[in-house]
């Protein structure tokens, strides 16, 4: 009977202890949503460059080392252009992103000339230095498509809530900032630059030269041929809620001949990995045994 008893006993108290150091860490259904929610809607870099942690030691230090790095004109206003397109619209953007560079660039040098990983050698650690140089903004450039790419999946939704609004009655500035509002969770890259045009409308701007800067800032084609659109619209005065309507389902068409162009490329792209990584698998499987018996049965063979 004690032999029996031993193991559920046992099983019994590791489960609760499983159960108990699971409710321990565990965080309540709330609290859980919240932090979800706070990843979604926050989290991005302007937001840390605006919040109240952006007087730290680590940030000030970039900023320190962003100042002493050597930059160009040109450069800065291509540097510029990617920091808006990737949602980083601080003023002090631009000096960070300096500081990041150089401490990468320092950092792999110092990495790989001293013998903490492999054996030292200068010409690895120069190019460790290039690349630590480089990489930071190749992860601009990754970021700004990125979120060109959710901009560019969130318009037709976009478009045809601001549909519904102009029909509605409202103006066409209302609408974009009801708009704005509406879809702030569902795609807050996009509501944050339609958010960017009506606090722009309120500094004074004409509509033309603040839908212009909408275009600009975000590199979208879609949105750049839906400003164009806008503007052509107001200039000869005619139905504004028509020309969303037919550039609405002219966006809808586009977004499905992508889907349809991206599906249509996932042949050619399984090629590779069939062909380097499942292919010699399945031959060693299925003409490994084979081989190996004809190597026995011809060996001896061969040596008479």
């Amino acid at each position: 009977m004690t032999v029996i008893l031993l193991p559920i006993l046992a099983f019994i108290f590791a489960s609760l202890l499983v159960a108990g150091a699971a409710m321990a860490f565990s965080t309540t259904d709330a609290a859980s949503i919240e932090q979800r929610l706070g990843e979604v809607t926050s989290g991005r870099f302007t937001e840390a460059l605006e919040g109240p942690g952006y007087g730290t030691q680590v940030t000030a230090t970039l900023k320190r080392l962003g100042n002493l790095a050597p930059k160009s004109p040109s450069e800065m206003g291509k540097l510029q252009k990617r920091l808006v397109a990737a949602g980083f619209r601080n003023s002090e953007a631009t000096v960070v992103f300096f500081g990041v560079r150089v401490v990468a660039a320092v950092g792999l040098f110092a990495l790989l000339v001293t013998p903490l990983i492999a054996h030292p050698s200068l010409p690895t650690a120069l190019i460790g230095c290039l690349f630590g140089y480089m990489a930071p903004s190749l992860v601009l450039a990754r970021m700004a498509k990125r979120r060109q790419h959710r901009m560019r999946l969130g318009l037709p939704d976009a478009l045809d809530l601001l549909v519904v609004s102009v029909e509605a009655g409202l103006g066409l500035d209302q609408a974009i900032q009801r708009v704005s509002q509406e879809l702030s969770f569902a795609h807050p890259d996009l509501c944050d630059e339609l958010r960017l045009i009506n606090l722009e409308l309120r500094a004074g701007k004409p509509r033309s030269e603040a839908l212009h800067n909408l275009g600009e800032r975000t590199g979208v084609d879609d949105i750049i041929s839906l400003v164009a659109m806008l503007v052509q619209t107001d200039k000869f005065g005619t139905s504004v809620a028509q020309s969303l309507r037919v550039h609405s389902e002219t966006t809808r068409t586009k977004r499905r001949q992508r889907a349809e162009e991206a599906a249509a490329k996932t042949g050619v792209k399984m090629v590779f990995p069939l062909v380097i990584c499942i292919f010699p698998a399945i031959w060693i499987v299925t003409i490994g045994p084979a081989a190996i018996k004809f190597i026995q049965v011809l060996m001896p063979m061969g040596e008479k």
